[in-house]
């Protein structure tokens, strides 16, 4: 009867005859609550924890892909300026090709000439020496 009373007033009593404001279920739901809260925010913290930890992850990664990147377009620009130092190159030989084949027929030539010359010369000497004696 004293529960009843108490429990009319907006009082209960707990297992140790504790007075109190709640009623035991709503005790008991409360207190289910507030450990369900505390796991909860446990495993948020759990959860932050890890995203750092990705987020850290995925910089470092970030920074290697950036740094193989720029690695990567330095090489192609060596590349593509050994290329071009390499078609220079080629077009210099092409230019000392024709101006020696050049040279080289002129130098024909002038053998030529020279040869001719030169017969027409021992031709004049075997007349002239045929003559004289």
């Amino acid at each position: 009867m004293a529960e009843e009373a108490l429990s009319n007033a907006g009082l209960y009593l707990d297992d140790l005859n504790k007075i109190r404001l709640l009623d035991p279920e709503s005790a008991q739901q409360t207190s289910e609550l507030k450990d369900e809260c505390k796991d909860f925010i446990d495993r948020i913290l759990e959860f932050q924890k890890i995203v750092q930890y990705f987020s850290e992850k995925f910089d470092e990664i970030s920074k290697l892909v950036e740094k193989e990147k720029m690695m990567a377009i330095g090489s192609r620009n060596a590349t593509k300026s050994m290329q071009k130092q390499a078609e220079g190159q080629v077009m210099q030989l092409k230019a000392l090709y024709v101006e020696r084949k050049m040279e080289l027929e002129r130098l024909s030539n002038q053998y030529d000439s020279l040869v001719k010359k030169e017969a027409e010369q021992s031709e004049f000497i075997q007349q002239f020496t045929s003559h004289n004696y």
